[in-house]
């Protein structure tokens, strides 16, 4: 089986706000525009298609996996614009970072609430020896 995601859709108030916002946090290229979305391309041929919607929107949660080195660059942009980061989903270690599994990871909102994540190690990796 070769099951793979394509693109989602992540809706928004605004498309160019919360696509620019994005890429900008993960370090990537510009987004380019697509019929009615902003789209941001991630490294696995995987694309973020950013939509407007009226009305309020449901957050959702998106974690991506960086290397160390991407994800210097994602907390050091999140702490420049003085963005509130936690260590952990429940929100109860501000300004802080986690090392599960032998990694990094860091929780903050986009402009509409979605929830972000960025990890340097899958959940369970390091106990299953999946090091990227």
């Amino acid at each position: 089986m070769s099951v793979e995601l394509d693109h989602t859709i992540i809706w928004c108030s605004d498309r160019y706000v919360a696509a620019d916002f994005f890429a900008r946090i993960y370090g990537l290229p510009e987004p380019e525009d697509l019929f009615h979305f902003r789209v941001v391309k991630l490294a696995n041929g995987v694309s973020l298609d950013f939509a407007d919607k009226d009305g309020p929107i449901a957050p959702q949660h998106y974690a991506m996996r960086v290397s160390e080195a991407e994800f210097d660059g994602v907390l050091g942009r999140i702490r420049d614009q003085g963005i509130d980061h936690w260590a952990d989903p429940a929100r109860a270690r501000p300004n802080q970072i986690n090392h599960n599994d032998g990694g990094r990871g860091v929780y903050f909102e986009a402009p509409d609430g979605h929830f972000l994540e960025a990890l340097t190690v899958p959940y369970g990796g390091a106990r299953e020896g999946k090091l990227p």
